[in-house]
């Protein structure tokens, strides 16, 4: 079995922020000259999330209007003290944390409107995620 390590790594502009990485794990599928086997896309921060679904600007919307929804970002929380990213840290539970991805004949296995996104919940800072793939 062989196995290829990377990272992408971001600076977003805003606090909350989205971001379509599926290109970016193409490419790096692409570069692992694996054919068949798993990719394992994790954001190394506890206040981020990577997300599997439709690249629709209303759909990012409606996720971001329910989790403020259920978590309110500038609520009172005791996590907030020197820091008021209480919110962020739950909204990545809520969204998820990683995935793992099949790779088929050298290609991503998507299906017809699946998009990877880094999803930033506590941006304006240096992030990174990390990208293990595994096959032959």
């Amino acid at each position: 079995m062989k196995v290829f390590t990377d990272y992408l790594e971001f600076n977003t502009r805003n606090k909350i922020e989205i971001i379509r990485i599926t290109d970016k794990i193409e490419e790096l599928v692409e570069k692992s000259k694996i054919k068949e086997g798993l990719v394992l896309i994790n954001p190394m921060h506890i206040t981020a999330a990577v997300v599997v679904n439709d690249n629709e600007s209303g759909l990012h919307s409606d996720f971001l209007r329910v989790l403020e929804r259920l978590v309110p970002y500038n609520d009172k929380y005791k996590h907030n003290v020197g820091e008021d990213n209480a919110a962020a840290h739950i909204w990545r539970q809520f969204m998820g944390h990683q995935v793992v991805l099949a790779i088929t004949n050298g290609k991503l296995d998507l299906g017809p409107w699946e998009e990877i996104f880094y999803f930033e919940f506590d941006g304006q800072r240096r992030k990174k995620v990390l990208v293990k793939i595994l096959g032959e």
